[in-house]
């Protein structure tokens, strides 16, 4: 089962490129105002020029990524390792994108400066660190967990 999650997360990067071209092309999902060279008027945005967030996603949670799961698949590690890395890198790229993202207006935020892309990044972290820390406490775990 770790395999194929493996296999799976191995080319998620690629379909995340695809659907962030998309939004960029469709002009959705774009980020806060900004003042840099490369801000994007986009026109549902208003006139001022925005954070093209959506290529920056593309370029790190997909084409740096899959650099990065595809050089270390060769690599000598356990089953769902892969699955691991992704989450871990997914989360810890798009936690940073997310300072370039709109605030989400459906949350005000309860985490101070954190907004919920973020909150929920640092989620799927942990979900990432969990999975590849498990397999190498040993087989007692479970069962203690049990108990």
């Amino acid at each position: 089962m770790r395999e194929l999650a493996d296999a799976v997360y191995l080319g998620l990067p690629l379909g995340l490129v695809a659907v962030k071209t998309g939004n960029f092309i469709n002009c959705e999902g774009f980020g806060r105002v900004t003042d840099l060279p490369w801000g994007i008027i986009f026109p549902a945005g208003g006139p001022q020029p925005r954070h093209p967030s959506q290529l920056y996603e593309a370029v790190l949670e997909g084409l740096l990524l899959f650099a990065i799961l595809w050089s270390v698949r060769t690599r000598p590690i356990k089953p769902g390792d892969l699955s691991s890395f992704f989450l871990i890198g997914y989360g810890c790229l798009r936690f940073m994108i997310e300072f370039t993202s709109r605030p989400d207006r459906l949350w005000d935020g309860p985490f101070g400066w954190l907004n919920a892309g973020q909150v929920l990044s640092l989620f799927v972290i942990g979900v990432g660190v969990v999975g590849y820390a498990l397999p190498r406490l040993g087989r007692q775990v479970p069962s203690q967990i049990v108990r």
